[in-house]
């Protein structure tokens, strides 16, 4: 009498899966994605975008339509006096070539300074070198509102107030940007310095011919929230400036506020804060690919 063997089970396959793994577009997984993705960034987006778009409709808008019991979200037509008002109440033009030099001259030394530093806490041997980047950790740490005091006791007293480089001189140094520099430096092959050590390049050409060109997404990520933020900086030329031929275009919207008690002011308000902002949303909408690219290679250290 022959004897039966055992059957071995069937090798599994993908109809044998559990229902939530074999349909990765499931009503449970949508439901994730919905709710863990796409809520949280539709609630993001519109906390950043209707303060703007409510600023930039109230631009349009006459004082009954802002200062109404009646909610009133699109203006009543497309009306241009209040840009009108804005630039030629106050010495616009001036508050722009300000701002424009501030920036410019601010953010160029502030890139050249972070790109120095971050290279010689990488590259360069000297004493100390670890308890100099622990410091300027700690001045990430540190609220720049601390440093207002100091800072207008020194300025003021070499003679910098209502200055342009008043304005400028005590944020010269960026924390931000050296240990960003100095993350992405730390990921760079060591070999394409040897090479070039090895060809008789010293630290300047080293710099500046090899680690500089394959770093650029970093430097650039740098040079646009250093653009950003000087362009934006409002409590320190509101300090360091009293007059109008020297201050920026945000401290420059202080002097539309003509109108606050029977609100007739705010329309022009909104249209000033609209030409402040509008050049470097252009800028930063641009380049923003840059931010991203430069803040994922600075990001893992070698």
């Amino acid at each position: 009498m022959s004897t039966l063997s055992p059957v071995s089970p069937a090798p599994a396959t993908g109809t044998d899966l559990p229902p939530e793994r074999s349909r990765p577009f499931s009503r449970a997984n949508l439901a994730q994605t919905v709710v863990g993705g796409y809520v949280p960034l539709i609630l993001a987006t519109l906390v950043v975008v209707l303060p703007l778009l409510w600023m930039l409709l109230s631009s349009f808008k006459q004082p009954g339509e802002i200062v109404t019991t009646d909610l009133k979200v699109l203006p009543q037509g497309l009306n241009l006096d209040n840009y009108r008002v804005a630039m030629t109440t106050v010495p616009f033009g001036r508050f722009f070539i300000n701002s424009l030099i501030v920036t410019t001259v601010g953010s160029t030394v502030k890139v050249i300074l972070a790109v120095l530093t971050a290279y010689a806490l990488v590259f360069v041997r000297f004493p100390f070198k670890n308890v100099i980047f622990i410091v300027i950790l700690v001045a990430l740490m540190v609220p720049p509102q601390v440093s207002i005091l100091p800072n207008y006791i020194l300025i003021a007293g070499i003679g910098g107030k209502n200055t342009l480089w008043g304005i400028i001189l005590p944020g010269l140094g960026t924390a931000f940007g050296t240990f960003l520099l100095r993350q992405h430096f730390m990921t760079l092959p060591a070999s394409i310095l040897e090479a070039a050590e090895i060809d008789g390049a010293g630290h300047w050409r080293r710099l500046w011919q090899v680690v500089a060109p394959v770093s650029l997404p970093s430097i650039a990520t740098v040079a646009l929230v250093t653009v950003v933020s000087e362009w934006n900086d409002y409590i320190w030329p509101l300090i360091i400036t009293d007059r109008p031929e020297t201050m920026t275009l945000p401290v420059g919207l202080t002097l539309l506020q003509n109108s606050e008690g029977n609100g007739a002011g705010w329309g022009i308000l909104m249209a000033g804060a609209m030409l402040v902002i509008v050049p470097i949303l252009l800028v930063f909408a641009a380049l923003q690919r840059y931010i991203v690219a430069g803040l994922t290679q600075g990001s893992v250290t070698g």
